[in-house]
């Protein structure tokens, strides 16, 4: 059973969560590890096993925000679902090869700093505000199918949306940022679906989990974190549309930076 105080945190960092999730489409999962692992860590779990619980639950929190956010984004007509139908066969099988293979096999300090170097490289992308060549368009079916594996892979490995990915590519090709972000919000649900399924099976067996684990899952603090951020998610979705573009994408560089910074440093002690 989980202690008043951890509750309350969970609540906290829930309510956030699901915040983020509608106003930047990136599901929360980039908001959750840093934190999960902090939480994780202080409570006698091992760097190396609380990167991979965190990185796992954050991801199966998605699929609930994910739900709630890209409800949101439809009903303002933001979400392309031509887009999501290309390119979601290609996340459920890049997802599977990445949390049930991949995933178990590489050490926690390592998904701390490939976590760390993605969310910092889309940020940076993100930040710049570089402008699309105006002929710059997406790729047809397949182009799209292996974009999505890509997608489903990386963000496998390191417990996102798939969001730091899709929004700058999105953008790159010339989909405006609030379609961008709100096609992203939709995509986030094949994600953390496949992703969460590979992560149950892939932690059957590892030692020194704590109680209420499902493989590398932690189910008490997804079940937390899960309620109280598909409250505050349709929230988050309404604030985007009533944001100029350019200060959102301020906000999505400023985030990103400053998770990346927690887990360079998490994955360089470790």
């Amino acid at each position: 059973m989980l202690e008043p105080q951890l509750i309350l945190e969970l609540m906290v960092l829930g309510l956030a969560t699901g915040f983020m999730a509608g106003l930047l489409g990136i599901g929360g999962g980039m908001l959750l590890g840093p934190f999960l692992t902090l939480i994780l860590s202080a409570r006698g779990v091992g760097t190396d096993l609380a990167v991979k619980m965190a990185i796992a639950t954050s991801m199966c929190t998605i699929v609930f925000t994910s739900v709630s956010s890209l409800l949101a984004h439809h009903r303002r007509g933001a979400v392309q679902w031509p887009l999501v139908r290309a390119i979601a066969p290609g996340i459920v099988l890049g997802g599977l090869v990445g949390s049930w293979g991949v995933f178990a096999a590489i050490k926690g300090a390592t998904l701390a700093l490939l976590f760390a170097g993605f969310i910092g490289f889309a940020a940076t992308q993100m930040l710049l505000n570089r402008q699309p060549k105006p002929s710059r368009a997406l790729p047809g079916t397949w182009g799209l199918a292996s974009v999505g594996s890509v997608i489903g892979l990386v963000s496998g490995l390191v417990g996102a949306g798939g969001a730091f990915i899709s929004v700058p590519y999105l953008v790159a090709h010339n989909v405006g940022l609030i379609y961008a972000v709100a096609t992203s919000a939709a995509l986030g649900f094949p994600v953390a679906l496949s992703n969460a399924a590979g992560y149950a099976i892939s932690g059957q067996g590892v030692a020194n989990l704590p109680p209420g684990s499902l493989g590398y899952i932690w189910l008490p603090a997804l079940l937390v974190i899960a309620c109280c951020s598909v409250l505050t998610a349709p929230l988050g979705a309404r604030v985007a549309h009533a944001m100029p573009v350019a200060q959102l994408k301020r906000v999505f560089a400023g985030v990103l930076y400053c998770l990346a910074a927690y887990m360079l440093a998490k994955g360089l002690r470790a």
